[in-house]
């Protein structure tokens, strides 16, 4: 079983926070890039592959075609074993889709979509240079479910410039009232070099308006009650579902299973090595599908690996799957450190099941959980 991703790396304007690889585009570099992941997917040819899920990120999928895209999607499945049950999702902004494309996704067999929604106060998209407002948002979920969506999720963003608790809780409100059935939220972080990052080493009164340390906490766990409240169970650190409408691709990454990725700076694990497509799109469409790979690891700590992913989510860690992935005997008895475990349980930071073989993060723990865990690590 693999999951596949496909890097869209378009956007029609970067948002000021961004620093994923992405650039603006215009219709002649998009039919050279739909050309170029094209054969890339064919040079991968392998149906022994059984594909259970595909997700197209970016970037902004939608910028393109929706019969780009599709055409994207059937090259996936004339090169691996897609079955009829795969999930296959596309991220999306509000502004660029419409009832019409909406409708060729669902039909061309797209059957989860992403929206980046972020906010519904509309002066809050403004600061972050989002494209949309609330009210296109809305349109484009409705347009979704009327295409025939059942499986719809919304990003919405805690600390953004200007944002108060109550105007989060008026986001999370509106956004949850909306035919969705999966939510991800995530905290603004101000990236290097970002023009966020930029404007505040100009501006330092900007700063001021991003929520503090201790702010964005108050407001992660305010956010994480509401969601609860509307039906929308957390399923890991920034994302939450209705029951069975956890993203199966994301979990994906966080269980150690293996995916293969396409486009420029698209990262794979596969066969036991990690690696990325080391390139930029002019260069992508140049190497005619057989763009240049750098391996990151070939070496994996699965143990340490293990313990690092699956403290993201809610089931938290398996001792049992941890000792089979220990070949070096460093932490198969991670749970036996009695007096650090005791610590953390104390502090309310982690849950250890009554008979030792699980243990997870609590909430307070998901926001210290880079701590938390390098703590478990430690021999």
């Amino acid at each position: 079983m693999c999951g596949i991703y496909i890097h869209i790396p378009f956007c029609k304007r970067k948002c000021i926070y961004c620093d994923f690889y992405s650039v603006c585009g215009d219709g002649k570099l998009y039919s050279g890039f739909v050309s170029a992941i094209e054969k890339s997917i064919e040079n991968r040819k392998d149906k022994k592959i059984k594909v259970e899920t595909v997700y197209f990120g970016g970037g902004t999928p939608t910028v393109l075609k929706s019969s780009q895209l599709v055409s994207i999607l059937n090259t996936v499945k004339n090169c691996f074993d897609v079955p009829p049950n795969a999930e296959v999702t596309v991220e999306a902004n509000p502004c660029t889709v419409t009832a019409e494309s909406l409708s060729e996704l669902f039909n061309g067999g797209f059957n989860r979509i992403s929206f980046g929604i972020q906010s519904a106060i509309d002066d809050e998209l403004s600061a972050l240079s989002r494209l949309h407002n609330y009210k296109q948002s809305r349109e484009a979920v409705l347009n979704a479910e009327r295409a025939g969506f059942t499986n719809i999720s919304a990003d919405i963003m805690i600390g953004i410039l200007n944002q108060t608790r109550q105007s989060l809780a008026e986001s999370i409100e509106k956004i949850t009232s909306l035919p969705v059935s999966h939510i991800s939220a995530y905290m603004l972080k101000v990236e290097e070099n970002t023009p966020l990052d930029k404007m505040i080493k100009t501006d330092s009164n900007i700063l001021k308006s991003i929520a503090d340390e201790d702010e964005m906490s108050e407001r992660y766990l305010l956010m994480c009650r509401l969601l609860e409240e509307n039906g929308f169970l957390q399923y890991e650190i920034s994302n939450f579902a209705k029951p069975s409408f956890e993203s199966r691709h994301n979990l994906r990454y966080w269980r150690c299973e293996e995916y293969l990725g396409f486009g420029p700076h698209a990262h794979s694990y596969f066969d036991g090595k990690r690696y990325f497509e080391n390139c930029n799109v002019s260069q992508f469409i140049k190497s005619d599908g057989k763009s240049e790979i750098e391996y990151t690891e070939t070496d994996v700590d699965k143990a340490e690996e293990y313990i690092m992913l699956s403290l993201r989510l809610t089931e938290g860690l398996d001792t049992d799957r941890l000792a089979d992935l220990d070949n070096e005997g460093r932490y198969g008895n991670i749970t036996s450190n009695a007096i650090e475990i005791n610590r953390l349980s104390d502090e309310r930071l982690i849950n250890i099941s009554r008979d030792g073989k699980h243990l997870s993060l609590t909430k307070r723990g998901f926001l210290v959980s880079n701590t938390v865990i390098s703590k478990l690590l430690v021999n």
